[in-house]
């Protein structure tokens, strides 16, 4: 059971805690290695890739037109230290603990680095 509510700056909070106490974040990857990014909601030109605090959080989101990706795991270290470094080099934004209706926050990289100091 999802703890992802339609309050988005709580979900992104809870992104944050449950990160910081597991050490790990979930994206969604394919078999080819390419990780899920989309069109932002809301900005304009932006791409944003979703991460998830929980795997069966991200799990819930593999159907449709993403039922050919599954969740992977990163290690937080890894995700704070290298992705948001490249993510941010790409002008990448990452979206946070994005609930059933696909609602959530979407941060600067570094913004999302900066919660880990």
């Amino acid at each position: 059971m999802t703890k992802l509510t339609a309050d988005v700056q709580a979900n992104a909070d809870l992104f944050f805690t449950e990160s910081k106490e597991t050490h790990v974040v979930y994206g969604l990857c394919n078999e080819e290695g390419d990780w899920l990014s989309v069109d932002s909601s809301e900005f304009e030109e932006s791409e944003v890739m979703p991460f998830w605090s929980t795997e069966a959080d991200a799990k819930f989101h593999c159907v449709e037109e993403w039922a050919e990706f599954q969740p992977a795991q990163l290690p937080l270290d890894v995700f704070v230290q290298d992705w948001m470094i490249t993510l941010s080099e790409e002008g990448v934004l990452v979206g946070l603990n994005w609930n059933q209706e696909l609602e959530g926050a979407e941060m600067e990289p570094q913004e999302v680095a900066k919660q880990y100091l």
